[in-house]
């Protein structure tokens, strides 16, 4: 039996890891008392008794949980953005690379990655790594998620505004380009510069559409769209939960429109590609709460206890 423990679970992501986990006969979930949350004997008691520790807190509380566990041997996978470029953490993207999975079984502490950097890298990191997008080109990332990727204050603000009928829609945010996430994305993709990146959240609960475009001048040669579809097909063929659609593919596309949220639910990337021989778009599709977030901790988690790397996840 494996003790784990989610420090954090009453947030969104917390409460949609402890569900997926609720289900499983092979892990007991332990639970620190609400009012000693805060006391750190308390909490340094738990980690002790913990194999694995899932942190679903801000940034600093994050940073506060890993001190205490300094001594404990307990293993940690942090939600939060506190480690994910840190030169100690395994990045816990196992579809990154050939030997991402292999780290982060061996791994003690590991970096849950952002929702929208697993979109991102997801579609990118390949057309770098095969010298197809230059490792120097600016790019640029369109994307809108659904409002629970905020946390629980987003959600209460934006579910009043439904109902008093007066919907936000669409409102991009990050304007001055200093999204907490865009480090991860340059790192991981292996970028000499960081990318333009326009985040919005659009007037529904979860659903991840991340979109680049690419121009000719990002490409290291003559590149078109059936080109790029190969190049990702090929890199992501044995993984299970990342599928790549034919270039300009009708698949789920409906009177010209792509749903962010068809993913809802699983542990899904889809990317699209679409285009011609100047102008190519990339597009994953995802759930922020799944693949972009829970999900992606029980992925993590599973491989680090060595049990079936989709254990209770939804593909």
């Amino acid at each position: 039996m494996h003790k784990v423990f989610i420090d954090g679970q009453s947030g969104t992501t917390g409460l949609q890891i402890q569900d997926r986990l609720s289900r499983r006969d092979d892990i007991d979930l332990l639970e620190i008392e609400p009012s000693q949350r805060k006391n750190p004997e308390a909490k340094r008691a738990i980690l002790n008794e913990a194999d694995v520790t899932i942190l679903c807190l801000p940034d600093d509380a994050a940073r506060e949980t890993v001190a205490l566990a300094a001594e404990s041997g307990c293993r940690i996978i942090d939600s939060s953005t506190a480690h994910r470029v840190a030169a100690d953490w395994v990045y816990g993207l196992p579809e990154l690379n050939v030997k991402q999975r292999q780290a982060i079984q061996a791994a003690e502490r590991v970096s849950n990655p952002g929702c929208y950097p697993t979109g991102f890298l997801l579609a990118i990191h390949p057309l770098v790594k095969a010298n197809i997008v230059s490792k120097d080109a600016q790019l640029s990332i369109n994307a809108v998620s659904g409002y629970s990727g905020g946390g629980k204050s987003m959600i209460e603000r934006y579910e009043a505004r439904n109902n008093n009928g007066e919907p936000w829609w669409v409102r991009p945010y990050a304007l001055s380009f200093g999204h907490k996430h865009v480090p991860e994305m340059q790192r991981f993709a292996g970028l000499s510069q960081a990318p333009l990146f326009t985040p919005s959240v659009g007037h529904y609960l979860q659903g991840m559409l991340v979109s680049m475009p690419l121009a000719a001048s990002h490409l290291t040669a003559k590149f078109n769209a059936d080109a790029i579809y190969a190049a990702l097909s090929d890199y992501y063929a044995n993984e299970a939960c990342v599928t790549v659609h034919p270039a300009n593919s009708p698949d789920d596309v409906e009177d010209g429109f792509l749903d962010p949220q068809k993913n809802n639910g699983t542990n899904r990337n889809d990317i699209y590609v679409f285009g011609n021989n100047e102008q190519i778009q990339v597009i994953s599709i995802l759930d922020n709460l799944g693949k972009g977030a829970a999900g992606a901790a029980v992925q993590n988690l599973n491989l680090m206890l060595g049990d079936d790397e989709l254990s209770t996840l939804n593909l």
